[in-house]
């Protein structure tokens, strides 16, 4: 039951980051790439039917996370606790920035809250690119010190950054030079999502300069992936263990491979889906190599002292796993039912829509 409801957390984290992914990246095109007002409102079109149902996954997640893996999210939430009200104060802004802009037609009043909706979509992208840095990289459970253990094995608590930015010292921070690096390639992959979605859902005059930026920042991040594999065992020896026991598993960054190439094809794309495809191909693929490379790890320990919080070590108990399996699947087929229902409705290009207009 553990590895089921394992598979299911990371399907439902996944959906979150392919559809509300898109919504930050439009915000971050939006924030740095649109000139006009005429290109803004074609980008708050473009997502404004759908933002907010796609973050029915986030909370979806924290819930399958408390109920299956209830150690896992005491130990999350209160070590990730100042980054986490950070992106609390975020999510906010940007849904505030979209529904409070329309309501007062003031020049002044409507650019501050496109800033603030664009500022808190790159924070977002930004903070939850370093957040999978941390996962990666290992906290120190414990919170050991010259090889004792000061709390108990899956307590630990981050500032937000540590004085040397080092990822490999024994008092850890949010931010570190590894997990910067892990937000920046964040940011633009998020962006070319983003672009990819406006080009998809509108007939914008931006759709043929996102084109030209999509281009050259795959560029970009194809350099900082192949940097970020490379410091991945720096920070972490042996990260790829699992991939290498298991032949199989290869297919996941096959399957990143082929988005990260398919998009230096976005200027001959005939059908304007194809970029969107490709992105979600590699934002799919590299999470899933992610996930892979850690299992059956949720929670790496960087120290010797307190082992590294599992699927196993955090599950609630077989019987609660068993029946909530049940009522699960209702939820799921619902939530399935509305999102189809939802994309039905609002198919097709959405340069009409109005969406923040009062």
């Amino acid at each position: 039951m553990e590895i089921f409801w394992f598979i299911i957390l990371v399907i439902m984290l996944g959906m979150y980051v392919i559809l509300d992914g898109y919504d930050f990246g439009a915000g971050i095109v939006h924030l740095l790439f649109a000139k006009t007002d005429e290109e803004r409102a074609a980008i708050r079109n473009a997502i404004g039917p759908f933002w907010d149902a796609n973050e029915v996954w986030l909370i979806a997640s924290g819930g399958v996370l408390f109920f299956a893996f209830p150690t896992l999210y005491a130990s999350a939430f209160s070590g990730f606790y100042l980054p986490l009200m950070l992106v609390l104060w975020f999510l906010i802004f940007r849904a505030i920035g979209l529904e409070l802009r329309g309501q007062i037609h003031n020049r002044l009043w409507e650019r501050f809250w496109e800033k603030a909706f664009g500022v808190a979509s790159l924070c977002l992208a930004l903070f939850f690119g370093a957040a999978l840095g941390n996962v990666v990289r290992g906290v120190n459970l414990g919170m050991v010190e010259n090889g004792v253990s000061t709390q108990e094995g899956h307590y630990f608590f981050l500032q937000l950054w540590n004085p040397t930015l080092d990822p490999l010292a024994e008092s850890h921070g949010i931010i570190d030079w590894f997990t910067i690096l892990l937000g920046i390639v964040s940011v633009i992959t998020l962006t070319i999502h983003g672009a990819n979605w406006i080009i998809l859902k509108t007939s914008s005059t931006i759709n043929s300069r996102l084109k030209s930026i999509i281009f050259k920042l795959n560029i970009v991040l194809c350099v900082l992936v192949i940097l970020t594999a490379a410091l991945w065992q720096y920070v972490k020896p042996f990260p790829l263990n699992n991939l290498i026991d298991h032949a199989w598993l290869w297919i996941f960054p096959l399957i990143a491979a082929v988005g990260l190439i398919g998009q230096f094809w976005i200027h001959k794309f005939t059908k304007d889906g194809m970029g969107f495809l490709f992105s979600c191909l590699f934002i799919l693929g590299s999470f899933a190599s992610t996930v892979a490379s850690l299992f059956p790890n949720v929670l790496p320990s960087t120290n010797s002292v307190n082992p590294s919080l599992t699927i196993y070590n955090v599950a609630a108990h077989e019987y609660g796993l068993s029946v909530g399996m049940y009522w699960f699947i209702i939820a799921f087929i619902l939530v399935i039912i509305y999102f189809i229902i939802q994309f039905r409705v609002f198919k097709g290009k959405l340069d009409d829509v109005g969406y923040g207009d009062h």
